[in-house]
């Protein structure tokens, strides 16, 4: 069977333990402006009775420095996942092919509410951050995808009744999931640059647990770019390319014809922080924005470049808790 990229990995009644979700970004082509909804479903490892389907809604504005983020939680029973392409539905919140509609709330009894009302139009061949023999084995515990990158917006977001029109914003749909969470992680997303609006590039820097100690961290990256996709993912040579230190992240990798230097950052004021529950126990803290800076130079045999992006980054890390970081002024997590 071909791999499908959007089917459901999650199985009813399974007691492994598991999470998964569908999310698509979208960023303004040229403001601190973005958006990220997020369709998921988690199974507490023993406790598949327990299982849920919950809705996710961040509209991030750095210009006022100011994000409104939602989420809500939903049985199993008003949720649908299929297991062959993308139909995803929760309540009456809907994901397929060419739309996004929805409206979260919460959590608390003066939340906001954020609704979306989107078609998706057009994008790239999926993008896969590891060697696709990966994706169906045990290893790692967590795999992520993108299904199509490069999409366009249409439509438009009411943020507590403010409307946020969308139309011509660029982004993606992704898929991730698995049994337990990467113990800390980096995770970063650029769809397009000021100058080479078909660049795409994803990367991640991954630390899982090996007993009481970390593991070093693990890089892989995969670029497009100028027509060609460059893969520095082989499992062999991941390690010693990157290095986290509060909200900043660099990276470098050669091979495939090609050599990367690349940066993220952002600062307190552009993150939201969330609660990420964790299959086997316990649960971790993602800082999450989607309005990073990323700069990124590149050299290949047709000479070097430099790309930067103020604001148009995806930019993640999962922690154990936010002191983890050794910042400030960073929000309290929901």
């Amino acid at each position: 069977m071909a791999f499908d990229p959007e089917g459901a990995r999650f199985r009813l009644g399974e007691a492994r333990g598991h999470y998964e979700s569908w999310f698509l970004r979208g960023n303004h082509p040229s403001r601190a402006l973005a958006f990220w909804l997020r369709y998921t479903v988690f199974s507490p490892k023993n406790r598949p009775q327990d299982a849920y389907a919950e809705l996710y809604a961040i509209v991030f504005d750095g210009e006022r420095a100011r994000h409104v983020a939602t989420r809500e939680k939903h049985p199993l029973t008003e949720a649908f996942f299929p297991t062959s392409g993308l139909g995803v539905r929760i309540g009456a919140s809907r994901l397929d092919e060419g739309h996004a509609t929805g409206s979260a709330r919460g959590p608390g009894q003066d939340a906001p509410t954020i609704t979306w009302e989107l078609v998706i139009r057009g994008g790239d061949a999926p993008l896969l951050l590891l060697p696709e023999k990966y994706y169906d084995g045990g290893f790692p515990k967590a795999k992520s995808l993108v299904m199509r990158p490069g999409v366009s917006f249409s439509g438009y977001l009411l943020v507590d009744g403010e409307r946020v029109d969308v139309t011509g914003w660029r982004g993606s749909l992704n898929h991730n999931w698995g049994v337990r969470h990467t113990d800390r992680y980096a995770w970063g997303q650029v769809i397009g640059f000021p100058g080479a609006h078909d660049t795409v590039l994803e990367v991640a820097t991954a630390r899982i647990a090996l007993g009481p100690v970390l593991s070093p961290a693990m890089t892989p990256i995969v670029l497009r770019h100028r027509g060609h996709e460059y893969r520095l993912n082989d499992m062999r040579k991941l390690f010693g390319r990157a290095k986290v230190k509060g909200l900043d992240w660099s990276f470098k990798a050669r091979g495939d014809g090609i050599e990367l230097r690349g940066a993220m950052r952002m600062g307190p004021p552009d993150a939201v922080t969330l609660i990420y529950e964790n299959p086997p126990g316990g649960a971790k803290i993602c800082i999450n924005t989607k309005i990073a800076s990323c700069r990124l130079e590149i050299r290949t045999a047709s000479g070097a470049e430099e790309l930067f992006t103020p604001s148009g980054a995806a930019f993640e890390l999962l922690v154990d808790a936010l002191a983890d970081t050794g910042v400030d002024g960073l929000p309290s997590p929901i």
